[in-house]
């Protein structure tokens, strides 16, 4: 794998040599395959308002903001030769594979396939939309926290344009110390109206496997399994809510409701998560839940369409002006699944208490040309806490501004 200052550089010089409208940079035909090469620039900042936890990375150093480069995405893709399609994505900021799979198009048909690989696992309607068109700079904290993205596994996925079903076999990621935990998944759409500027969309999922947390330092914690959630900012520092390692557990599984409708230039779409730990020696059960609605309008009157289940986004009607965005999401969860006793001289705390945490998202999407996109967000975070080292409940309400610049291809 190559260094991140000599991938980004090449990856530049091939999209900016491309057609400005052009999405993709055709390749070559080898081998009965044509091959095209994508990428993802995201470069983020975040100013913190910080309450309690002081929410910059680096509390030493006197500043309330960060700065990051989120993402480096470099992809190829293959079609062909026959029904097979491929592709290996690598993001070079994070160090680690992103898409790798090959899939099989059973009859040629694009919604009835076989998949192997690398991929998103069929139970989050956010995680399984498209980076590059996100409504918001970050996802919602239930997408964050229990939604499967992206494991080495088997897929199959049956339906037409209105309805389909996926299901998939997987276990760890491709690099080791990320994600891991066998398991499997399903996920079925439906929707009853799919027609130009009109779309409902209804969606069920549920996924269970091993809990297995994973450590960037390299070793697996089996039977270990541990929830937490940032306030709605990837560059947060602190998680606010935090169940602390729950041992001794035997499964993870989450059950996901989602919907969305559109009609014109206005989108409104949710989801409701629900996750229980099962744990053995004793100790008792953890259920979590969480949920977020969002409103997303286009000012300048675009809409959205629908393919394999999730909302596209489309280019701008006016590309010199650009496609404008204003949006507003509710996004809430909650990690308590226990009782606090403050009757005697020391609080006994039954359970777990992780805490519960509500956020308001404002934000304003800027879509230039057909390859950049800029968003603003405001965060109003309300949260509380049992600490247990302080024997008291912490509400900690910071307020966050997230800027996003991105360039895609």
């Amino acid at each position: 794998m190559l260094p991140i200052r000599r991938t980004l550089p090449l990856a530049l010089l091939a999209a900016l040599a491309a057609p400005a409208a052009q999405a993709e940079v055709p390749i070559d035909v080898i081998g009965g395959s044509e091959i095209t090469f994508e990428g993802l620039l995201q470069a983020d900042a975040n100013w913190f308002n910080s309450d309690f936890a002081n929410l910059n990375s680096d509390p030493q150093d006197g500043r309330d903001a960060d700065f990051e480069m989120r993402r480096a995405e470099l992809v190829l893709k293959g079609k062909g030769p026959g029904n097979f399609e491929w592709v290996v994505g690598y993001d070079a900021k994070a160090d680690k594979w992103l898409d790798t799979n090959v899939k099989y198009k059973i009859g040629g048909n694009g919604n009835h396939y076989l998949q192997f690989g690398q991929f998103k696992q069929p139970n989050s309607l956010e995680e399984l939309s498209s980076t590059k068109n996100n409504d918001f700079v970050a996802k919602s904290m239930i997408t964050n926290t229990w939604g499967i993205a992206r494991r080495v596994g088997i897929g199959y996925g049956y339906g037409d344009a209105n309805w389909g079903v996926n299901a998939a076999y997987f276990d760890r990621e491709l690099k080791h110390g990320l994600a891991a935990g066998q398991g499997y998944g399903v996920r079925g759409t439906w929707a009853p109206i799919n027609e130009a500027g009109k779309i409902l969309h209804l969606g069920l999922s549920y996924v269970s496997y091993k809990p297995e947390l994973s450590t960037l330092g390299g070793a697996n914690l089996d039977d270990t399994a541990r929830w937490r959630a940032r306030p709605g900012a990837d560059l947060a520092a602190a998680r606010l809510v935090d169940t602390g390692n729950l041992v001794d557990a035997d499964r993870n599984t989450t059950t996901g409701l989602e919907a969305f409708w559109v009609g014109g230039p206005v989108k409104l779409q949710g989801e409701y998560m629900r996750t229980r730990t099962s744990r053995g020696a004793g100790r008792p059960d953890f259920t979590g839940s969480g949920a977020y609605v969002a409103a997303v309008w286009n000012i300048t009157g675009e809409t959205w369409g629908y393919k394999a289940g999730v909302p596209t986004t489309p280019l701008p009607n006016e590309p010199a002006t650009g496609m404008w965005q204003l949006g507003l999401r509710y996004d809430t969860i909650d990690l308590d699944d226990g009782n606090l006793d403050t009757s005697g001289a020391t609080p006994v705390v039954t359970g777990v208490l992780g805490g519960q945490m509500d956020t308001w998202t404002v934000g304003a999407n800027m879509y230039w040309r057909s390859n950049f996109k800029f968003a603003l967000n405001y965060v109003k975070v309300d949260s509380s806490r049992y600490i247990s080292a302080q024997k008291r409940i912490v509400e900690d309400n910071p307020s966050i501004v997230e800027f996003r610049a991105q360039f895609y291809w």
